[in-house]
């Protein structure tokens, strides 16, 4: 146990460390993308993975309008795999 402890803190350091590295250009954007694009891009997301493997297609808008994209990703991908209703669902017997 104390084994794998020392290596979750090392992952946990090795991954803190090199996202520290990562960067994107803002640029100049004068109408971001807002909730409807948002809503698209989380109901697409499963095609988007897909081109994004042999492509150079990102799944996720950047730069973005900030909270109302972010809430209209989350709602599209909830729309697309069910939203949890599903599996919440009671059996009947």
């Amino acid at each position: 146990m104390k084994k794998f402890s020392y290596l979750l803190i090392f992952l946990l350091a090795a991954a803190t460390l090199f996202t520290a590295c990562a960067t994107q250009s803002v640029g100049n954007v004068t109408d971001p993308p807002g909730f409807l694009h948002g809503l698209l891009h989380g109901f697409i997301i499963l095609f988007s993975f897909i081109a994004s493997l042999f492509t150079d297609y990102e799944i996720y808008a950047f730069p973005n309008s900030g909270f109302w994209y972010n809430l209209g990703f989350l709602f599209g991908t909830m729309l697309f795999w069910g939203g949890g209703g599903a599996s919440s669902k009671r059996r009947k017997c």
